[in-house]
Formats: C-alpha cells, sequence, structure tokens
C-alpha cells in the first residue's frame, strides 16, 4: 500500500466514505479508521443488477452514481468527510467522446456478445503467449474480448478514452482520467510485470492503445470533488477522491485478518473468488491450463487465484422460485439444506451452462442427470446440491493453488457476504480438512477504507498492520474441520472426475 501524503498532516483517526459496488448491490459506508479504531456504519444501499435492452445486457450506471451521491449525502449529514474511494467488480468498462460525454451504458459481463470472438483471438495470439504477457486466465468477459467483441458497435469509433466502472465514476466526481491498477490487472491488457498497458498486443488486436489512460495505484489522491458534486451531495467542505484497490477482491484480500502469509481467501459473494496471496506471479504452463489467474494485490502483491462461480447459483434460484411463487427466505433455505443428506448430488459450479441468467434449478436437474446423480427436485435440495458443490470446487481449487504456487496454508479466511452463510463455511472447513475464519462481511469496504486511512497517515503502511487492526477490531465466526468427514469428500471428488462423469473442467 501506498505511504501517506507527507502534506496530509499526521492524525488520530479519519472519517472516510468507502463506496463497494457489488453485481447485486451497492453499499456506502461511513468508516471512522485509526490505529486503534475501525467503525464501520452503512449510510445507504441501492440495487444494482443488469437491464436487458435490445440485443444486450447493460448496467444502469447513472443510477449507480446516484447512489454514490445519495451515499455520500448521508455520510455528510454526520460532519466532515476526509477522503472517499470506490471499488466494484472488474472488467467492466464505460468509453467516452472526445468531450468526455459516455457514449452508451456500458455492457454486463454475463452478455453473450464476446461468445464468436474468444477463440478467434486465442489462436490469432496462442494462449500461452495470452498467460505469458497478461498472467490472466482466459475467460469470456475479460476486457480483452469485450474489446474486440465490441469495435463493430456504431459508437466505437467515436471513443476517445475507455474507463473501468470505478474509474468512471471517480472522473464524473472529479474530472480527473485515470485507471487504477487492480481492476486494470482484469483487463488482461496490463502487462504482467506491472509495466504498464501492453500496447504490443493491442495492436495486434486492432484495440486502440490511445483510449487507455494513465495507470493510478492504490493511495494515490486523485483530486478534489467537482464544487457542483460538493453542492448536490449537500457537502459544504471540500474532499479528496482517493484510489483505492478499485477491484472488489483486491480491498477484500487486504482486509483479511491474517497474521502470517500461510493463508488462503475466498471472497464469498455473487461470485467465489479463491487463492492465495503471493510475491510473484506463477506463469508456468501448468498453471495456464489450470485457468489460474495472476492479479494485482493493493500492496505490489499477486493474488494468484481462481474465479468459482458462487453464491450467483443460489441468488438466481431464489429469483426463479420468487417468479414461480414459491420463494422461501435464505435463512429457511439454509436451515433445510442443512438437515438433507449430504454430497446427494454435486456438480462442477463453473459449467458454463450456469453463467447466464434463467432458471438455474432446472439447470442444475439437468446436470446432475447427466451425471447419473439424483436429481434435486426441492428447494432445500437444490440449495444443498449448491453449498456441497461449492464447497467441492473451493477443495479443487485451494489444492491446486497450493501445488502449483508452492504455498504452504493453514488456514482458509472466507470473507464477503459468505461469511453468513454458516453451513459454507463449515462445508468450506470439511472439504478442505482446514479451519475457516469467517469475516469481516464488508471485507471490500474495509480494505477500500485502509487505503484511505494509509494516504491519510491515521494506519501504518505496511499491510500487517492494516490486517492487525482487522484482527483486533473485527468479530469472526471459527469453524473447525471434522476428520470423519474427509472420507465423504474424497468420494465425490472422485465421482466427479471419473471418466465420463463431467461436463467441463473448473
Amino acid at each position: 500500500m501506498a505511504h501517506p501524503d507527507p502534506g496530509a498532516g499526521a492524525r488520530a483517526s479519519a472519517r472516510v466514505v468507502a463506496v463497494d459496488l457489488g453485481a447485486s448491490n451497492g453499499r456506502v459506508f461511513l468508516v471512522e479508521i485509526g490505529e486503534e479504531q475501525l467503525e464501520l456504519r452503512q449510510v445507504h444501499r441501492f440495487w444494482n443488477g443488469g437491464v436487458r435492452a435490445g440485443h444486450h445486457i447493460h448496467w444502469d450506471v447513472l443510477s449507480l452514481y446516484h447512489g454514490v451521491l445519495e451515499g455520500l449525502r448521508g455520510a455528510g449529514r454526520s460532519g466532515r468527510l476526509d477522503s472517499i474511494g470506490i471499488d466494484s467488480w472488474g472488467v467492466d468498462y464505460g468509453l467516452l467522446d472526445a468531450d468526455g460525454a459516455l457514449l452508451g451504458n456500458p455492457v454486463h459481463y454475463r452478455d453473450d456478445r464476446t461468445r464468436d470472438v474468444v477463440e478467434p483471438v486465442v489462436e490469432r495470439v496462442g494462449a500461452p503467449e495470452l498467460y505469458r504477457r497478461s498472467g490472466i486466465a482466459v475467460a469470456p468477459f475479460n476486457t480483452i474480448f469485450q474489446l474486440v467483441a465490441g469495435r463493430n458497435d456504431a459508437l466505437f469509433p467515436l471513443a476517445r478514452t475507455l474507463l473501468l466502472i470505478p474509474d468512471l465514476l471517480a472522473y464524473w466526481l472529479t474530472g480527473s482520467v485515470g485507471c487504477e491498477e487492480t481492476n486494470a490487472s482484469t483487463t488482461q491488457l496490463l502487462s504482467v510485470d506491472g509495466s504498464g498497458w501492453d500496447s504490443e498486443l493491442m495492436d495486434v488486436l486492432g484495440i486502440p492503445p490511445r483510449l487507455f489512460p494513465p495507470i493510478r495505484r492504490p493511495g494515490e489522491a486523485v483530486g478534489p470533488l467537482r464544487p457542483e458534486v460538493l453542492a448536490e451531495a449537500g457537502l459544504e467542505h471540500p474532499l479528496v477522491f482517493t484510489a483505492v484497490g478499485s477491484h472488489d477482491t483486491a480491498s477484500a484480500v487486504a482486509a483479511v485478518p491474517a497474521v502470517d502469509a500461510d493463508f488462503a481467501y475466498i471472497s464469498s459473494g455473487t461470485w467465489s473468488i479463491v487463492g492465495v496471496e503471493l510475491d510473484s506471479p506463477v506463469l508456468s504452463e501448468e498453471s495456464r491450463a489450470a485457468g489460474f489467474t495472476n492479479e494485482r494485490g493493493v500492496d505490489g502483491s499477486i493474488l494468484y487465484l481462481r474465479n468459482v462461480m458462487g453464491l450467483w447459483l443460489l441468488q438466481e434460484s431464489m429469483r426463479t422460485w420468487e417468479r414461480a411463487g414459491r420463494g422461501l427466505p435464505l435463512e429457511e433455505l439454509i436451515a433445510s439444506a442443512a438437515a438433507g443428506r449430504p454430497l446427494r448430488s454435486v456438480f462442477d459450479p463453473n459449467d458454463p451452462v450456469f453463467f447466464s441468467p434463467g432458471d438455474i434449478p432446472a439447470r442444475i436437474a439437468r446436470v446432475c442427470h447427466d451425471l447419473g446423480q439424483p436429481q434435486p427436485e426441492t428447494p432445500a435440495l437444490v440449495t444443498r446440491s449448491i453449498l456441497d458443490s461449492l464447497a467441492l470446487a473451493y477443495r479443487r481449487t485451494l489444492r491446486a493453488a497450493c501445488e502449483l504456487s508452492g504455498r504452504r496454508v493453514e488456514v482458509i479466511h472466507v470473507v464477503g457476504g459468505g461469511v453468513n452463510n454458516d453451513l459454507l463455511c463449515q462445508l468450506t472447513s470439511d472439504a478442505c480438512g482446514l479451519p475457516v475464519v469467517a469475516g469481516p462481511v464488508e471485507a471490500a469496504a474495509v480494505g477500500n477504507a485502509l487505503v484511505q486511512a494509509q494516504r491519510l497517515g491515521t494506519v501504518g503502511p505496511d499491510r500487517w498492520q492494516a490486517r492487525a487492526l482487522v484482527a483486533e477490531r473485527t468479530q469472526v465466526r471459527r469453524h473447525r474441520p471434522s476428520a470423519a468427514a474427509e472420507v465423504r469428500w474424497a468420494e465425490a471428488e472422485a465421482r466427479l472426475a471419473a471418466p465420463g462423469a463431467g461436463r467441463r473442467p473448473t
């Protein structure tokens, strides 16, 4: 993390605004933070999600911006603010014209416009070469493929600047143009050594390098909010925007309450991000073939990880049941699932059939049928199948991460919304045979606030000092593995790995 600004002045504590934008909702927190203080208060929450219009799924980015302003207004009611920072999901972007106007609503990463471009791009560049240059695993939603697919859009020739979602909001707030490093690494267009944008790769693929603004690093002061923004948010004093780990995974890992390096993390939300923290990337062919990615952390670390589909499966299932008039509260679903038979029906959560919105329970039933397993027919059985399958995927992913990176893991830290799912956390501990420390829930917001506090000088610049503060000031729940469960999990893993059983590898 960046060292404090010399001109910031030493203070005992700071009051910062941490905006955390997820794929289903946005949250704005007022965080009071210092060497012995870490207090979060949610001041605003608002809906987020894909909006299908015409042939594509879009983000309603103006609504997101309005939510940020409302959150600022709420935070400002309690007194003077010292800083604001924004984190969000990765890969998605907006394009600006020569006058700085947005050229259409950003397209959602779950849109299928990249369906026919991934294979030609990989064939042209070569999968090993793409991995060597970026350290990022090929995925259809990566910015590189979105841009190749979007070159034929009528408005694309008018584009002069590309801004990832947090940077677009920062531009509207401050007028300053740039791209923060941790989110930039998700594009698959940033050099793996952190030296900057890979303009040579862009030229090969017909992506104009001029679109890409200068790189910012976490802890940099972006600039003051515009006077009209302050007026609209009802703020009476100037406020500086701080570049944080604007990819929510980077912010979440920064807030892991670990005491040493021998830990793994699962950032559990719509996606489950599973991995370890390293000092340098792993670029072996085995790593590429296993689908691992090397993203940038907030302090120059490497987040060696793999995406698992995550609680999207349960969220989308609940939407399906609600539309059918069979909706149940999450707590009831989890309680019913806990009473069910373990590992009755398991599947690969990363099967591409689950990627798009729709009737996930029906898709799970079909996949389980194809695997020769019982089809889960009730919401409780579907829920148990999802949670068992996620824990099994975590087991496979963590063991592969340790083998490929050489990192020893003694504990798993689960952060994000999945912390509240005690059943999933216990299943994860049992499946992986490791203790699980669950918390904090709002890890991305905490990590966001930590970087702001480090710039202001109220928290030490060392990441372990920051993590010690989280450990001291955050309540966590601990789960211990059951040794007797290992046989069941090994059998379930073998069931999916059996010849002809798997549909597609994770």
